[in-house]
C-alpha cells in the first residue's frame, strides 16, 4: 500500500460498497453502537443494471432487519410482482407464484443507505477504497476521491461486488464474468407485466434471457460469456417473443450492459480473512437468473453479527461468519441444482448425491 502524507482516521468498521450487502452490514453494526464508515465509489444514488425484483425472501429479510417495508417511492409500475415464469431449454414454461415488489435499484439502494445513515453509519460516496492490508490492530485502508487518505478500522467488510478491486488484490484470483445486456423499449407484448420471465433456451443466450416491465417500458435482456455474441442472441430472442407473444417494439429508448460473477460448480463461497470479511457477490453469493439481492442482504447481516459477536476476540469473526452463512450457502446450492435439473445448459451445476455444500 502506498503511504499517504495525511492524518489517519480511525473507525470501528469500514464497509466498502453501498449495495444491499454493504448497507445492511452498516445498518446493523451502527445500530449496535459501532462507529461505521460506509464508502461507495459512485455518487449516490448510484445506478445499477438489474431486474429490480424483490422476491418474497427479500421482502421478509427487509422486514426483519430494517423493521419496515420499502416505501412506494422506490417502486416502479407495476409495483406488484407476482412471481417468475421460467421457460426451460425445451420450451416448456413453469410458473412460480410468490408476492414480491418491482423496484428501481438506484432508489431502492439509496433507501437502504438512508436507513443505515439513520442508525448512525457515516455514508461517504464518491470515494473508492483503493487498497487495504491487515495490521496488528485491524485493517489499514487507502481512500481516493471525495475523501483521500488512510482509515484504520478494526474490521473491513468488502461488499464491492463483482467489479471491485480489493478482493482481487487480496486473493490474487482471476475474475470470471457473465455480461448482461438489456434494452428499454416502448411497445406492446402479450405477457402479464406482473411477472418476471426467464428463458433458458441456449439459442437465446449463454446463460439466460429475460423480459419484464418497469414503468410501462419493456425490458429485454440476454447474458453471455462472449460479448461478441450479444447481437445475435438478442435478435433471436426478440424474434422469438414476436412470434410467440406478439412483441412489437415501437421505440428503443436505451441499452445497457453490466457484469455479474460466473458461479462455478459447487458454488464456492469466499468468506475473507480474520479482519476482512466478504459479503454479497464479493463472497460469491448469487442465485440463478442473477437474483442476488436476497443473498446480499442476508450475507451482509451475518457478517455484521459475526463482527459484533467477536469484537473482543476478533480472530473468531471469520469462523463465526462461516457458521452463520452455512444455511445461505446451502440455499444457493439448492437453487442452482434446481436450475440444472430444469435446463441442460446448466447441467454442470447439478449437485452430486451426498456432495457437501462448498465454503
Amino acid at each position: 500500500m502506498h503511504s499517504l502524507d495525511v492524518k489517519c482516521e480511525a473507525v470501528d468498521v469500514l464497509v466498502v460498497g453501498a449495495g444491499p450487502a454493504g448497507t445492511t452490514a452498516a445498518k446493523v453494526l451502527a445500530g449496535k453502537g459501532f462507529r461505521v464508515l460506509l464508502a461507495e465509489r459512485c455518487k449516490l444514488p448510484r445506478y445499477k443494471s438489474c431486474s429490480g425484483v424483490l422476491i418474497q425472501k427479500t421482502m421478509t429479510l427487509i422486514c426483519q432487519i430494517f423493521g419496515k417495508t420499502p416505501p412506494a417511492l422506490v417502486t416502479c409500475s407495476p409495483a406488484e410482482n407476482r412471481g417468475m415464469v421460467f421457460t426451460d431449454d425445451r420450451g416448456k414454461s413453469y410458473r412460480f407464484e410468490q408476492p414480491g415488489l418491482n423496484v428501481w435499484r438506484d432508489r431502492f439502494d439509496f433507501w437502504l443507505a438512508s436507513e443505515a445513515s439513520r442508525c448512525g453509519a457515516e455514508i461517504l460516496d464518491g470515494t473508492e477504497v483503493t487498497d487495504c492490508k491487515e495490521t496488528d490492530g485491524g485493517v489499514l485502508a487507502a481512500l481516493q476521491g471525495k475523501k483521500t487518505g488512510l482509515v484504520q478500522a478494526k474490521f473491513l467488510v468488502d461488499c464491492e461486488g463483482v467489479t471491485g478491486v480489493l478482493k482481487r488484490k487480496l486473493t490474487g484470483g482471476a475474475r470470471d464474468f457473465i455480461t448482461t445486456f438489456q434494452t428499454f423499449n416502448r411497445g406492446t407484448v402479450a405477457l402479464d407485466s406482473h411477472y418476471f420471465y426467464a428463458y433458458l433456451q441456449p439459442e437465446f443466450s449463454e446463460y439466460d434471457a429475460w423480459f419484464n416491465v418497469k414503468d410501462d417500458l419493456l425490458v429485454l435482456g440476454v447474458s453471455v460469456k462472449d460479448r461478441g455474441k450479444i447481437s445475435g442472441f438478442y435478435q433471436k430472442f426478440t424474434a422469438y417473443l414476436a412470434e410467440h407473444h406478439q412483441l412489437c417494439i415501437q421505440e428503443q429508448l436505451r441499452q445497457e450492459s453490466w457484469l455479474m460473477p460466473r458461479i462455478l460448480p459447487g458454488c464456492p463461497v469466499f468468506t475473507g480473512s480474520d479482519r476482512i470479511l466478504f459479503a454479497g457477490e464479493t463472497a460469491g453469493f448469487l442465485n440463478p437468473m442473477g437474483e442476488g439481492i436476497s443473498a446480499a442482504i442476508e450475507s451482509g447481516y451475518h457478517a455484521a453479527y459475526a463482527i459484533a459477536s467477536a469484537w473482543e476476540t476478533p480472530e473468531k469473526a471469520k469462523e463465526r461468519y462461516r457458521e452463520r452463512i452455512q444455511p445461505l450457502a446451502a440455499y444457493m446450492r439448492r437453487q442452482w441444482d434446481f436450475t440444472a435439473r430444469l435446463a441442460a445448459p446448466f447441467k454442470n451445476m447439478k449437485k452430486a448425491e451426498n456432495e457437501p455444500d462448498s465454503l
